[in-house]
């Protein structure tokens, strides 16, 4: 499959936030959202081919892995990676973008799986897959990137209607400005984790390698 970078650091995001853990980045993106922070991973030729026992070597004895890119489902060996990431005993995140069909992850209680719905701010907010909504339980993360009033507007809708059983998150583009985003989901009285980019507070727009 193609990788576009893998690295050792900490977990910049979510509910695992500040774990130390080995990234894997694949290369190739199916969306192109505007204010994309990993745009060098969107192409597929922005990888090398690697295969399923090179990456778990690389990785070694590492507890925790995060699959990235890029669009990891793309890489058709994915499923089997993953596989074999949780048969060696590996806390796994699987980041996703919302477009991809998450059918194809194993169900093991050892996957997050961490999944966008983009707001309009992207561009791609027409290109989710709302039927991988299924596939969230509360061991899992659904992530709102919010730039303006509108994104919140309608990532406040969308929970609303769906109903979603399952961890919801809003960070704000960059991942670094909270105080508004603060201030209207308590006004709003949300029940999501309102999330900064830890990474981006250690080492700013900085490349991990």
């Amino acid at each position: 499959m193609k990788i576009c970078e893998y690295f050792m650091s900490i977990q910049g995001e979510g509910l695992m936030m500040g774990v130390p853990t080995y990234f894997v980045r694949t290369a190739g993106c199916n969306l192109h959202c505007s204010w994309c922070d990993t745009g060098y991973s969107q192409s597929p030729d922005s990888g090398k081919e690697m295969s399923i026992d090179e990456i778990m070597a690389v990785i070694g004895d590492a507890k925790h892995v995060c699959v990235t890119g890029g669009e990891p489902l793309l890489q058709e060996e994915m499923p089997e990676l993953l596989r074999r990431l949780i048969d060696a005993g590996k806390q796994v995140v699987l980041e996703t973008n919302g477009a991809a069909d998450l059918s194809v992850v194993p169900n093991d209680p050892l996957i997050l799986i961490s999944m966008d719905i983009k707001c309009p701010s992207s561009g791609m907010q027409d290109r989710m897959n709302l039927n991988n909504l299924d596939y969230l339980t509360i061991k899992d993360q659904l992530k709102f990137i919010i730039a303006d009033e509108v994104d919140l507007d309608y990532a406040a809708d969308f929970i609303t209607r769906k109903k979603l059983d399952t961890n919801i998150i809003f960070s704000p583009v960059g991942g670094m400005d909270l105080e508004p985003l603060v201030a209207e989901v308590l006004y709003r009285k949300l029940d999501v984790r309102v999330l900064l980019q830890l990474h981006k507070i250690i080492w700013g727009d900085k490349r991990a390698v």
